[in-house]
């Protein structure tokens, strides 16, 4: 290659004008002189600069198509070669077939250097033929890259590049690699070509026998024989081969599953089990059946005690199921320190009511422990089912009348005294000296727990605070009054209060006013001059805002001449990918209306073709306009968003609000099957409530499947 010639070429291309991940690609060109200079710290840093840039974290750019052939060229005259040709591969990976995207430019650009990239697969160095052999494969041309694997297939001997070589082969032809993987399953093959033989079977749909299950087993641990590999997406195999055949969904499937997990973890060699355990992980987030079928497993876990942390985790997704577990658990739970705080996290999920006198006797110095017992915060609320003790209650009082809770610490114990209610009534004396500290999260506790005789005190208290307290406390005081004694002064003016344009607070002051109904016509003035200003620039918060401040003048007027023009606004302004549940609010606020809200009608129309939106539009235009809707239509629309955990919970509400008569046998099929089948609806969100937001969704489909079925 001509240095001087390729440089000049380099500089002629318009850079500045191209972006990538960080901006104008002005910079490329300074990468690639220092790939092609004597420096090798400077063109080892390039690699990593252009790994950032042009190809960051698998999305590529138009300043990377741009690259693909100076790229190449650099490759082919030795520069780098290995790391270039691996480039290219990760390039490739990240485009697509067809269009007029960046991403179908860049894959385009790297199947035009296939020839460079197909040579190096008889590279006289491995790594080289290894990088080229899947980089080949990243191209997706099956017809030009697929004789140049099976041939080299047939002389190659270094196992690693056998390995890539496979899952390339199985990359490209799933199906038909199936027969070569299966031959390739043997003893005689290293370890590391055996497992991509178990990947590739398992990617070609062949069914999993007894040989995949022993090959399996006898590879344990197997992360190692992988960690070499190109292919980062297989880069845990026995958790690769436990999803994928779950998301099978087939009975067999899933008894080949259970059987390969139970045997792996109980295997002897301990970082087999982890490498199991995390597998576990991954079968409970995708089946419903995966608590039950590893139930019998998780006892041997705790043997050892030196061991059992490593199950703390998934014992966390087995939950009650798990619950056999609970004498190992007390006796570690019993020592000091963290490692006895992260025994009674776990006892709190596997047996409740077991962790609740651990957790009294040494309650400051057991914060995972109180985290678990609390749940998660979920609007200002405690999600938690953690069993009263009396025990328990006179250590948070304790605490909280020391000097030594922070403030999340306090949240968390006045949120578990709410969850508690009236029980927790002798904890009134430190809620109201924490008040202050807490402003938020106590009042609505101390309306929780507060006992008759001690209503008027404590609304006393409250009033004080919605008046002259924290600011950002002042409409919780005020709404914990309202609950405690009715009276409304406190909470009209503390909504008024914070009912200004762009302030933290709109979206809770006009939810606020909303429950009050037409007792706040006083605030409307004030609402209508909190809206924001339309123009194209609204972010999420304001548009929520605006939202509740429609619903709230809807609810205190039932004019619709003001709300309804405020959601069209929302409506039309909204950007669907990354303000779906604005969306979603906007459509939900609409169907209150109701009839009045008739010129919706065709922005709610247009949420129908994106999924997400669909279980609140269909929701929305049967509230307004159920002639416009086709039924049945709608009831395919519904499931199919359910199917597939979008906005499943109002997808199955807006089912029930059609009625039994929009619904076919196969829709009947369909909803039955989402309340009763193995694998998962939810699927996303925190790990730990995964499996119990997917519990509830299963039984709100059964009772909807009852309701539709009995109507």
């Amino acid at each position: 290659m001509d240095l001087a010639s390729f440089l000049a070429d380099v500089d002629a291309q318009p850079w500045a004008d191209l972006q990538h991940a960080y901006g104008s690609a002005a910079d490329v060109p300074g990468h690639l002189r220092a790939l092609a200079g004597d420096s090798e710290e400077a063109a080892s840093e390039a690699v990593s600069e252009l790994y950032g840039s042009i190809l960051h974290q698998g999305s590529v750019y138009g300043a990377t198509a741009r690259a693909v052939p100076y790229l190449a060229r650099l490759a082919g005259a030795g520069y780098r070669t290995e790391d270039l040709v691996a480039l290219l591969g990760g390039i490739a990976e990240g485009g697509a077939d067809g269009g007029d995207s960046d991403e179908a430019a860049c894959r385009a650009a790297v199947v035009g250097e296939l020839a460079l990239i197909l040579t190096a697969v008889d590279a006289g160095d491995p790594g080289l033929r290894r990088a080229a052999a899947w980089a080949a494969a990243m191209t997706g041309a099956a017809e030009q890259v697929l004789p140049a694997l099976h041939r080299r297939w047939k002389t190659e001997t270094d196992p690693l590049v056998r390995a890539e070589l496979l899952g390339a082969m199985a990359h490209l032809d799933p199906s038909g690699t199936a027969g070569t993987a299966t031959a390739a399953l043997g003893a005689d093959e290293p370890g590391e070509v055996r497992i991509a033989a178990l990947l590739a079977c398992v990617d070609g749909g062949l069914p999993w026998g007894t040989a995949h299950h022993a090959a399996m087993l006898s590879l344990l641990p197997v992360n190692g024989l992988v960690e070499d590999r190109m292919d980062l997406e297989r880069n845990e195999p026995l958790q690769y081969v436990v999803e994928a055949l779950l998301l099978r969904d087939t009975d067999a499937d899933r008894d080949a599953t259970y059987t390969l997990l139970d045997a792996a973890l109980r295997n002897a060699d301990p970082e087999a089990r982890e490498e199991a355990l995390w597998a576990a992980e991954t079968a409970c987030l995708l089946s419903r059946s995966a608590p039950e079928r590893l139930s019998g497993a998780v006892e041997a876990l705790m043997a050892d005690p030196a061991d059992a942390p490593a199950a703390y985790s998934l014992l966390a997704k087995l939950g009650l199921r798990a619950a056999v577990t609970a004498p190992a658990l007390v006796r570690l739970a019993a020592g000091e320190g963290d490692p006895a705080d992260r025994a009674l996290e776990a006892l709190v999920a596997v047996a409740p009511d077991r962790a609740a006198a651990l957790l009294a006797r040494d309650l400051g110095r057991r914060p995972r422990a109180l985290r678990a017992a609390c749940g998660f915060l979920i609007d200002g609320t405690a999600d938690s089912s953690f069993p009263y003790d009396p025990a328990l209650l006179d250590a948070i009082r304790a605490r909280l009348g020391s000097a030594g809770p922070d403030a999340d610490e306090t949240v968390r114990l006045v949120l578990l005294l709410g969850a508690w209610g009236s029980r927790a009534s002798a904890a009134l004396p430190e809620l109201r000296s924490v008040l202050p500290g807490s402003p938020k999260a106590v009042p609505k506790v101390l309306a929780a727990i507060c006992p008759p005789e001690h209503r008027a005190a404590t609304a006393e208290l409250l009033t004080a605070a919605a008046r002259t307290g924290p600011e950002d406390g002042r409409l919780a005081a005020a709404a914990a009054v309202r609950e405690l004694t009715g009276e409304t002064g406190p909470l009209l003016a503390a909504v008024a209060g914070h009912l200004t344009p762009g302030g933290p607070a709109v979206r809770e002051a006009a939810r606020l006013a909303a429950e009050l109904g037409p007792e706040a016509t006083g605030l409307v003035p004030a609402l209508r001059s909190a809206l924001s200003e339309s123009g194209g620039t609204r972010n999420s918060p304001q548009l929520d805002a605006d939202v509740e401040i429609a619903a709230a003048l809807w609810r205190i007027t039932a004019d619709p001449e003001t709300a309804v023009p405020v959601l069209a606004g929302v409506l039309a302004e909204a950007e669907p990918t990354w303000m779906h549940w604005t969306l979603g609010r906007a459509a939900r606020a609409a169907a209150r209306i109701g009839g009045a809200a008739r010129p919706l009608v065709p922005a709610l129309e247009g949420l129908l073709t994106d999924r997400v939106q669909i279980p609140s539009a269909v929701l929305a235009l049967h509230a307004i306009a159920p002639e416009s809707l086709d039924g049945r239509r709608a009831a395919g629309l519904l499931l199919d968003a359910a199917e597939r955990d979008a906005d499943a919970v109002t997808a199955l509400e807006a089912l029930v609000a059609l009625g039994p008569t929009a619904l076919t046998a196969d829709h009947h099929r369909r909803l039955t099957a989402l309340a009763e089948r193995d694998r998962r609806v939810r699927a996303s969100g925190v790990e730990t409530r995964i499996a119990p937001a997917d519990e509830r969704l299963r039984e709100q489909a059964r009772e909807a499947a009852r309701t539709l079925a009995g109507a």
